[in-house]
Parts: C-alpha cells; sequence; structure tokens
C-alpha cells in the first residue's frame, strides 16, 4: 500500500483546519477583531472583517477538499504574507517575530501546494477524472 498518496491531503488538513477554525473564531468575535484591524491602520475595518472571514473560513475550507487547491493556495499564501506584515511586525516583541515567522512559513507550505496541487485525495482530481470521461464519451461531431 502506498501511503504517500495520503500526504497530500495530511498537508491540506494541517494547514487548512487552522484558517478555517481561526475565520470561525472571527466570527464569533466580530467587536474585538474589527478594533485590532482598525488599531493596525487598515481601513474600513468591517470590509477587512468580511475579506478575513471569506479567506480563512471559505479558503481553509476549500484547501482542505481541495477544491481549486492551487488557486486558494496562493491566496491564503498572499493572505498570510499581508497579515505578517500588517499585524506581527513588531520584532522588538519575541511572540510577534513568532507568528510573522509562523505566517511566512504557512505561506512557503502553502506554495508548495500551488507548485505540486492538490493530490489523489482531492475534488480538484476526482473532477479532472469526470471530465476526462465525460470528454472520451462525448461523440465526435
Amino acid at each position: 500500500m502506498d501511503f504517500t498518496r495520503y500526504l497530500p491531503f495530511s498537508g491540506r488538513l494541517l494547514i487548512g483546519l487552522p484558517f478555517a477554525m481561526s475565520g470561525l473564531g472571527k466570527l464569533a468575535a466580530y467587536g474585538p477583531t474589527t478594533a485590532k484591524i482598525a488599531a493596525v491602520g487598515l481601513p474600513v475595518p468591517p470590509l477587512a472583517f468580511a475579506v478575513a472571514v471569506a479567506v480563512e473560513l471559505g479558503g481553509g475550507l476549500m484547501l482542505i477538499v481541495g477544491y481549486q487547491a492551487r488557486l486558494v493556495a496562493i491566496a491564503l499564501a498572499l493572505f498570510s504574507l499581508a497579515t505578517a506584515v500588517s499585524f506581527h511586525g513588531n520584532f522588538a516583541d519575541q511572540n510577534q517575530m513568532i507568528h510573522f515567522l509562523k505566517n511566512v512559513m504557512m505561506a512557503g507550505g502553502l506554495l508548495q501546494i500551488v507548485a505540486f496541487g492538490a493530490g489523489a485525495l482531492s475534488l480538484d482530481n476526482r473532477l479532472s477524472k469526470d471530465r476526462g470521461a465525460s470528454a472520451k464519451a462525448a461523440p465526435a461531431h
């Protein structure tokens, strides 16, 4: 049995689940989250809140199931880097530096998904097989 076929799914789960959980956490904490967004000087905190929830919750779940994984992974990588710079740039605070580096590392893992795709256990793989099968079954004109 080839266990390596499960590794891409495991990686997507380990990266996607924290994003989804963070998005759910933000939904339960609208006031404190928008206050943090305003405190760092980002414009239109309610809009930034909505974008963050959509990216984290939606992107996290899409990554887990492997739907549009390359596109989602690049969006999450960019989001992670933007969050690192916007919220964790105070390197005098060791905790902030750790969060900055964590976000950079997540972006690195996400770029691996961009490069290599979702893997065998994914909706992307399933849908590509379905498209291939339907293209073969289509009559020639």
